[in-house]
């Protein structure tokens, strides 16, 4: 089959409705559009509380991961992370070129790249994990502590 004829073939669904799904369906209350928004927020937090850095919260999340492994296969910390392999390759890259993180090969099998923290790099992990509880205790101030618990239990659940 030809890319254009497979294209076309996942372009458009089909243009069935449902009647009584129309009627209940309400947007705010599905859950894409709630952790959507809610992602929104922690994201706008984690911009005020850790502007100056200049790092993403995928970078963060590196560097976080790095600081708790010590030098880890470039593959490795994109599975922990949640990153797949290309978005990881572009990642590793922009670390590398500020000078927070090193690649090498793995001593043990040439086919792996190891990535550690640079001098650099372990400040700013440092510097910026002193203030990640701040990101998620103002995500989740609208909430009591135990709605809080739960919420996170919740997450974890699906992730």
């Amino acid at each position: 089959m030809s890319a254009t004829k497979a294209r076309a073939k996942r372009q458009s669904p089909p243009l069935t409705v449902d009647p009584a799904a129309l009627k209940t369906y309400v947007l705010e209350d599905q859950i894409g559009f709630l952790i959507r928004r809610a992602h929104q927020r922690a994201s706008s937090i984690f911009d005020q509380v850790m502007d100056g850095f200049e790092v993403t919260p995928v970078q963060y999340s590196v560097l976080a991961k790095l600081h708790d492994l010590g030098p880890t296969s470039q593959n490795l910390l994109g599975r922990l992370v949640g990153i797949d392999p290309a978005t990881m390759f572009g990642v590793a890259g922009r670390l590398t070129k500020r000078g927070l993180v090193s690649p090498s090969v793995d001593p043990t099998d040439a086919r792996l790249v190891l990535l550690s923290l640079t001098d650099e790099g372990r400040g700013v992990a440092e510097a910026m994990k002193s203030r990640g509880s701040e990101v998620t205790a103002r995500t989740l101030e609208p909430m009591t502590a135990e709605e809080a618990r739960t919420l996170v239990a919740l997450l974890a659940k699906i992730t």
